[in-house]
């Protein structure tokens, strides 16, 4: 079996050979298509090619089956064959039978809309063949070339930290059409590429239902709806029928008084002159990809296909041992399990938290999400309108990624989790106001860490009580004094004005009458925030 990865050999245009000055081949009859295309050259003197015909073939002769006195009757009926047989075009060679194309020949030609070529008595029958040959390599080589390029750039697109848009945009540009991801609800979940037409777009959401899996409660009745989806899909298109591949592999199970109909993996369809396809993705969760385009060679499909195997990664979600381990965890936690004793579960008994948020103005989305936790090595992944946090196992290295801005927390084991939820968070807004692209809460000890918890945590209530009252005001003084008193810096973190930090500062430091430009007065406030 051929690999489904690699296109077949593309068809060469006839337009090519006609071009080719060594051939000297010249079109004396039928349509003039631009899209006429050749598969292979085959030369015969057979009075009736069309057993010997397999489609798309330009057939060569010289005319040595053409009878004595022939009429318009016989060249009617032999070319009647080859058109019936598929034939794309007929090459008429000259000398040594006949010194021109016959008349007759030309008409009938004509008259069934099969393109006649004039060989050139200098040029032969392997000429033409091997010029074929020498055409459909090239465009193989250029079809391959093409096809690699598509596969490496999907790649660095399912790299990113927003995976799913880019690898839709790089989709969508290699095969020039529009590409979207369909959640299991068929919601557009990102789109890239020119939208088509309403009817267009409703078509190709009607063919998801033909690929996306049945549910294990009503497996008959989704089967048989996916079927008149994929009629459904054909309503006013105009297409041929949806052709859908099933899945390869599938064991035949027990005979059933009913046997539901395979879901298959990919579907395709035309609605006016638009080739729209679907691929299922991450079976038994209801992603689905799809394309439309003007067109649909061979080459597209393998590029669809690659994209949808990395956002069948990218939506997955592992069914493994860890994924019941951490199912296990999160029951165990909700029946009142202490966290220390559901850690194990988890991967590890010292974690850290991570604070992340997306670069530009984007939000980050379940999807992209996943991606950023399958990257950091974790599936504990807890995304916010605004931030996104992994809890991530203390073994594992957190690295700066491209186009996130990362704070993280130290090791903590889990009764001091929500403690490393504010580190990660304080974390983050430091590396948001310096720009930097992943900031460490240091780990080592510190002064505080001499005085006893019970009195510092007192000293810090007594000292902090002017302003306990307004959290604006604390996290204001807490953000100012880390970023050493700057108020630029301090404004990007809080997504404030710089003029409101300043009459925050202002204010914290009449109501809790201290100097704020003393650094021992400085230091001292700080280490009380640090216990709040």
């Amino acid at each position: 079996m051929p690999d489904p990865m690699v296109p077949p050999t593309p068809p060469v245009p006839l337009e090519a050979l006609l071009a080719r000055a060594d051939l000297g081949l010249r079109r004396i009859a039928g349509p003039d298509d631009p899209g006429t295309v050749v598969h292979w050259a085959h030369a015969s003197e057979m009075a009736d090619p069309y057993p010997y015909l397999l489609g798309g073939e330009l057939l060569l002769s010289a005319g040595v089956h053409i009878p004595e006195g022939a009429g318009a009757g016989y060249f009617d009926a032999y070319v009647s064959r080859i058109v019936a047989a598929g034939g794309t075009a007929l090459g008429f060679g000259l000398a040594p039978v006949h010194d021109a194309v016959p008349g007759a020949l030309v008409e009938a030609c004509e008259m069934h809309g099969l393109p006649l070529l004039e060989v050139p008595p200098r040029t032969t029958f392997s000429g033409v063949a091997r010029a074929v040959w020498q055409l459909m390599a090239q465009a193989r080589l250029a079809e391959l070339r093409r096809v690699t390029e598509a596969q490496q750039s999907l790649a660095t697109a399912a790299a990113r930290p927003d995976p799913v848009r880019p690898v839709l945009h790089q989709l969508a540009q290699r095969i020039e059409g529009w590409a979207v991801l369909f959640a299991p609800d068929t919601t557009e979940l990102a789109t890239s590429g020119t939208t088509p037409p309403p009817e267009t777009r409703q078509a190709l959401t009607t063919l998801t239902k033909v690929v996306r899996p049945p549910t294990a409660t009503g497996s008959h009745t989704d089967a048989a709806a996916g079927s008149r989806a994929a009629g459904a899909a054909r309503v006013g298109g105009g297409g041929p029928p949806a052709r859908a591949k099933p899945r390869v592999g599938e064991a035949p199970g027990k005979r059933q008084h009913v046997t539901p109909t395979p879901t298959p993996t990919t579907a395709s369809d035309t609605v006016n002159g638009t080739h729209l396809a679907a691929y299922a993705l991450t079976p038994g969760h209801g992603y689905v990809l799809g394309v439309a385009s003007p067109q649909r060679t061979p080459g597209d499909h393998t590029i669809a296909s690659v994209a949808a195997a990395l956002l069948t990664l990218l939506t997955g979600q592992q069914q493994s041992g860890t994924g019941a381990a951490h199912s296990s965890a999160l029951v165990r936690l909700l029946l009142g399990s202490p966290p220390e004793d559901v850690a194990p579960l988890l991967g590890g008994e010292r974690w850290r938290v991570v604070h992340a948020e997306p670069d530009g103005q984007a939000t980050p989305d379940p999807v992209s999400a996943a991606a950023l936790g399958a990257a950091l090595g974790s599936a504990l992944v807890d995304p916010t309108d605004e931030v996104v946090r992994i809890l991530v196992p203390a073994d594992r290295p957190v690295e700066p990624l491209p186009g996130w801005t990362l704070g993280v927390s130290t090791a903590a084991a889990p009764p001091d989790w929500p403690d490393a939820d504010t580190q990660a968070a304080r974390a983050l807004a430091r590396a948001r106001a310096t720009r930097a692209p992943l900031l460490r809460h240091g780990d080592r000890p510190a002064l505080t860490d001499l005085v006893p918890p019970h009195d510092a945590d007192a000293h810090a209530r007594s000292l902090l009580a002017p302003i306990a009252a307004a959290p604006a005001l604390t996290d204001t003084l807490r953000t100012w004094l880390s970023l050493h008193g700057s108020w630029d810096r301090t404004a990007v973190a809080l997504s404030v004005h710089r003029n409101t930090v300043r009459q925050r500062i202002a204010r914290c430091a009449a109501l809790l009458e201290a100097d704020l430009d003393d650094p021992d007065v400085r230091m001292e406030l700080w280490f009380a925030l640090r216990r709040t």
